[in-house]
């Protein structure tokens, strides 16, 4: 189903999918919503930490018989305040709603991030968004949480404005440690232990393995001709690719129904631009352990990034190349072995 973007935010664009309402501006929200429980955020990754906070907002909206809703910004803040320093997005939009979903939200409402916006201040936010378009009776962020115009807006002034608006803030500590001792789970050490390779790491912070998704398109098929037939995503895909190398993980069929054969297929996963062939154009690719049944085209699927292997390589012989992938097949065979896949 094609969904709308966060610019479009004309009245009947909000979606409904399962259970869950997205919201794509404050014109979607029903006006008999009830009360709710509320949260905001950018939520990139939806890692460990966000889904403490997110787990929260759902236990306090069961105990106070509301609705439980996150907020969150698109395009990043960031990007739009200061581009030259905009990071990378772990996830795109709809996997990052998917996330949200998958934590026992009511609704996501998603806000379109403008110079404009920006400019709001915070009582300006709470008043028009928390209060008179969720009917909040309860906040709940971090302890860092800022809003409002530069940033002007912290806890403290959240809970002044709860006082007069009649809602309560709940504001947690950070949460858990990241990748390195004494870091806490952040989208900033996500982001990190991706572009450096460490998918593992990663794994730690989010709580899952990072995916990429993408449809498999047709590539240069020298795989299938050397043994190892990949499938390779397009460069439409979703999510921030870790850094040039060779990875052990898994492959989804999104398009097959959860538990359905054939599903989740362990892989041999390549991200590099193919230097044994001077290839210049960066790829993720999969190769299904002991498979070359399989016809993927044009087939929606995620990659899942599950263990370093080793960096991408300039062998100087086809065999030599031949030889390093059925090593790499083999040490990922003995990795994904040992693995439950999410």
């Amino acid at each position: 189903m094609s969904r709308p973007g966060p610019s479009d935010t004309r009245s009947g664009a909000a979606t409904t999918v399962g259970a869950v309402q997205r919201w794509y501006g404050l014109d979607d929200i029903p006006a008999d919503l009830g009360p709710t429980v509320v949260t905001l955020g950018n939520f990139d990754g939806v890692h460990r930490g966000h889904r403490e906070v997110l787990t929260r907002v759902v236990r306090e909206a069961a105990d106070r018989d509301a609705l439980p809703v996150a907020v969150t910004f698109e395009p990043h803040p960031i990007a739009v305040l200061y581009p030259d320093r905009a990071p990378a997005a772990v996830m795109s939009l709809e996997q990052r709603l998917d996330a949200l979903e998958a934590v026992g939200l009511n609704a996501v409402l998603v806000l379109e991030f403008t110079p404009e916006f920006a400019q709001q201040t915070p009582e300006e936010f709470v008043r028009g968004t928390f209060v008179d378009a969720l009917g909040a009776c309860a906040v709940v962020v971090g302890k860092d949480t800022r809003f409002g115009v530069r940033n002007s807006g912290d806890v403290d002034t959240l809970r002044e404005l709860g006082g007069a608006h009649g809602f309560d803030v709940v504001a947690l500590d950070d949460i858990g440690e990241g990748a390195t001792e004494g870091a806490r789970w952040s989208s900033t050490q996500l982001r990190a232990e991706l572009l450096g390779g460490n998918v593992d790491h990663a794994t730690q912070i989010l709580g899952r393995p990072h995916r990429v998704t993408g449809t498999v398109v047709h590539g240069d098929h020298r795989g299938r001709e050397l043994g190892y037939p990949t499938a390779n995503l397009s460069q439409d895909h979703e999510g921030l690719v870790p850094a040039d190398g060779v990875y052990a993980g898994w492959l989804v069929r999104l398009d097959l129904a959860e538990g359905a054969p054939d599903r989740t297929l362990p892989a041999a996963v390549s991200v590099g631009t193919n230097p044994t062939f001077d290839g210049h154009q960066r790829r993720v690719e999969a190769y299904v352990l002991d498979r070359t049944d399989l016809d993927l085209y044009g087939e929606r699927v995620a990659v899942e990034f599950v263990s370093h292997l080793r960096p991408t390589l300039r062998f100087e012989t086809i065999d030599s190349l031949v030889e390093q992938m059925a090593q790499d097949v083999a040490r990922c065979r003995e990795i994904l072995s040992a693995i439950v896949p999410s």
